[in-house]
C-alpha cells in the first residue's frame, strides 16, 4: 500500500501560509576532497546536468572524474572559503534572511522564506519538509537563476515536483522560470556596474555567463538567448556603444563544444589586441561563488595580466545587498498576486510586531 508524507496529529483549521522557496545550486560542506567528492557525485549524477547514456556516464564519473577531480577542486575551493563557510551558501542564507525580514514588515508570519540547494545542504527535500510543517498551503519556487536552463531551473522543477508528489496534501504551486528581462533585475545589475566604475574607473564591460553544451542549445534550451538579452539590456541601460561591451561564456567541462566565445580565450585575445582594460560582470550568478571568485577574479585575472592586459577588475554579484533583496521581493509579489496571504496584508498590530522583529534581526547582524 502506498504511503504519503503527512503531518501526524494535524490540527485541522490551522491558518494556512504562503511559502517562498529560494533555490541555488549548492556547495560542498567543506573544502576537502571527501566533501567535494560527495557534492560532485550528487551534482554530476543529475541527468539534467549531464545528458549522456546513464551506464556510460556512470563508468566515466566513478571510474575517472570522482577519482581525479575532488582533490584538485578542494584546493580551489580552499582559496575562496571564508570563516563562515562557502561564499555561495553564506550569501544565499543572508539573502533569504533579508527577504524574510522585508516580507515580514508587510505580511507578518503569513509568508515564510526557506532556502534550499539543488545539491548538498540544505536540501530541497528538507526545505520543503520545513514548509510543510509550517502549514504552507501555497508555494512559490524561485530558482536564483535569472536565465532559464534545463540544467539549472529545469532540474529544480524536477526535484521539487518529485518531492511534492509524495505529499498527502500538495500545496498550490507556482514556479518562477526566469527573470532575465525583469526591469528591477536589469537596473540592479546596471547600478552595480555604475557603482563599481565610480570606485575603479570605467573600462570595457565583459559579461561572463556560465556555459552549457552547444547541443543543449540546439535542442531548444533558451539559456543562450536569454543571456544575450540580459547583456543587451544592461548595456543599453548603461548607454554603452557596441564596442564598449561584449559577452563570453565560462566554466566549460569535458571535450564537447560548449557555448562560445570561451571567456579565457576571449580575454587572451583582448590582452594581445585590446581592449586591454576590462571590467568583468557575471549577471547569471545571483551570488558570488567558486566560478566568480576563483575562476574569474583569480584565474582569469592572472592570465589576462600575464598575457599583456593592463587592467582587470571584477564587479561582484548582487549577493545579499538590499538592491538584490528588493528585486527578489518584487518578483515574489509579482508571482504571488491573487493569493490570500498577499492580498490580505497583516493588520496594524501584526505590522508593528513584524517591524519590531525585523529591526531586531537587523540589529543582530
Amino acid at each position: 500500500m502506498p504511503s504519503y508524507t503527512g503531518t501526524p496529529d494535524f490540527a485541522h483549521g490551522t491558518s494556512p501560509r504562503l511559502g517562498v522557496l529560494l533555490v541555488n545550486l549548492g556547495t560542498p560542506d567543506a573544502p576537502t576532497a571527501p566533501a567535494v567528492r560527495r557534492f560532485l557525485a550528487e551534482f554530476l549524477s543529475d541527468p539534467r546536468v549531464i545528458e549522456m547514456p546513464r551506464a556510460l556516464w556512470w563508468l566515466a564519473l566513478h571510474g575517472v572524474v570522482l577519482r581525479v577531480r575532488p582533490r584538485r577542486s578542494a584546493q580551489v575551493y580552499a582559496k575562496i572559503w571564508t570563516p563562515q563557510g562557502s561564499p555561495l551558501l553564506v550569501h544565499s542564507q543572508a539573502l533569504a534572511q533579508t527577504l524574510q525580514r522585508r516580507l515580514a514588515v508587510h505580511f507578518g508570519d503569513r509568508v515564510l522564506v526557506s532556502l534550499a540547494m539543488s545539491y548538498g545542504l540544505p536540501s530541497i527535500d528538507a526545505a520543503l519538509d520545513h514548509l510543510r510543517r509550517q502549514n504552507v498551503r501555497r508555494l512559490l519556487v524561485l530558482p536564483l537563476y535569472p536565465q532559464f536552463s534545463a540544467t539549472t531551473t529545469g532540474s529544480i522543477f524536477a526535484r521539487v515536483t518529485s518531492e511534492l508528489a509524495r505529499w498527502r496534501w500538495m500545496p498550490e504551486l507556482r514556479f518562477v522560470n526566469e527573470y532575465h528581462e525583469d526591469e528591477a533585475y536589469i537596473a540592479a545589475v546596471a547600478d552595480s556596474v555604475t557603482s563599481h566604475w565610480q570606485a575603479h574607473g570605467r573600462k570595457h564591460l565583459l559579461f561572463s555567463f556560465h556555459s552549457i553544451p552547444q547541443r543543449y542549445f540546439r535542442a531548444g534550451d533558451p539559456y543562450h538567448c536569454q543571456c544575450q538579452s540580459t547583456a543587451r539590456r544592461v548595456a543599453a541601460r548603461l548607454d554603452l556603444a557596441a564596442w564598449e561591451w561584449s559577452v563570453g561564456f565560462q566554466s566549460r567541462f569535458g571535450r564537447e563544444p560548449w557555448l562560445e566565445p570561451y571567456i579565457d580565450r576571449l580575454l587572451e585575445k583582448y590582452a594581445h589586441s585590446g581592449p586591454r582594460q576590462v571590467s568583468v560582470v557575471c549577471p547569471g550568478f545571483a551570488v558570488d561563488c567558486l566560478e566568480t571568485l576563483e575562476e574569474i577574479d583569480m584565474q582569469n585575472r592572472a592570465a589576462f595580466l600575464a598575457q599583456g592586459g593592463e587592467a582587470f577588475d571584477y564587479v561582484p554579484c548582487l549577493n545579499a545587498g538590499e538592491p538584490h533583496a528588493e528585486l527578489i521581493e518584487r518578483i515574489v509579489l509579482k508571482h504571488a498576486q491573487g493569493w490570500p496571504e498577499i492580498e490580505a496584508r497583516a493588520d496594524t498590530g501584526q505590522l508593528a510586531a513584524a517591524r519590531a522583529r525585523a529591526l531586531a534581526m537587523g540589529a543582530e547582524r
